[in-house]
């Protein structure tokens, strides 16, 4: 519960539904699918499924359909909205009774155990501009907001997902994220506005060395089209920007330059967090 990374980000309006569908049996069998199809990769789900269905003291055959429309594995966080949806979808089906905070604490866990992640599902329950400035699971950890304008979008496109598995089982590189992440944070904290977080971000992007030439060059041409910032997602081949509404069409044009549409996306921010609806 206290493992976890600090940091901050963003959280977006879209984001992965998820619906659960399930029976009671004698063993559990878990199936995941992705926008119809059937996932073997999803296994944060999968084990945050697993856990909630011990608490409940059941065995079921249990089907989980998430609904995304942002890329999995470039550092969007979709490993941490499937678990969490999930984990919210089957309590409320079960009629188990968690508060907010054991409930993301389950799927906090199973992001630490599978890899996919390490402080993701914490900012996922509180919405706005995030600073996780203490690590761990919901209950433990810190988490402060930048205040930012509610009329902002997030533009944000992708080249491909990076390994995250690799990256956190890496010694080094996990030595190296936590020295330029904490002077990151600590400059962020003197001078907590959008425009010095994201160059504090770029800053540890370019510091930590996962930025590729192509990368560098998208967030170049979003900042110097009308971006208030940009900086590389945390972790994925991938960018995002923080944009005022007016200049939102022309950093989209922009962006078609280096990649097709599909890979590219605009979203409002999501200021309430992880929800049943």
């Amino acid at each position: 519960m206290r493992v976890g990374a600090r940091g901050g980000g963003f959280v977006i309006s879209k984001g992965v539904e998820t619906i659960v569908k399930l029976t009671k049996r004698r063993k559990d069998k878990i199936t995941v699918y992705i926008n119809g199809q059937l996932s073997r990769e999803a296994k944060t789900t999968a084990a945050a499924a697993r856990t909630v269905l011990r608490k409940a003291g059941i065995h079921a055959k249990v089907s989980i359909h998430h609904s995304t429309r942002i890329p999995v594995g470039c550092g969007f966080g979709t490993s941490a909205a499937g678990a969490l949806s999930t984990v919210f979808a089957l309590c409320q089906a079960l009629d188990l009774e968690l508060t907010y905070n054991q409930m993301g604490q389950i799927a906090h866990a199973a992001e630490v155990r599978c890899k996919t992640g390490l402080g993701t599902v914490g900012p996922l329950m509180v919405g706005g501009q995030v600073l996780t400035l203490q690590a761990g699971a919901p209950g433990f950890n810190v988490i402060d907001r930048i205040p930012v304008d509610s009329t902002c979008r997030i533009v944000a496109g992708w080249f491909g997902p990076i390994s995250k598995p690799t990256v956190l089982t890496d010694k080094r590189r996990t030595l190296m994220i936590n020295q330029y992440g904490s002077r990151a944070t600590r400059a962020i904290l003197k001078n907590p506005t959008a425009e010095n977080f994201f160059l504090e971000c770029r800053k540890f992007a370019d510091s930590i060395g996962f930025m590729t030439e192509r990368l560098r060059s998208l967030i170049s041409a979003m900042e110097s089209n009308g971006a208030i910032g940009a900086t590389q997602n945390m972790l994925g081949e991938a960018a995002h920007a923080l944009v005022k509404r007016e200049k939102e069409r022309r950093v989209h044009q922009e962006m078609r330059r280096y990649l097709p549409p599909d890979q590219i996306l605009s979203t409002d921010i999501d200021f309430q967090g992880a929800r049943l609806t």
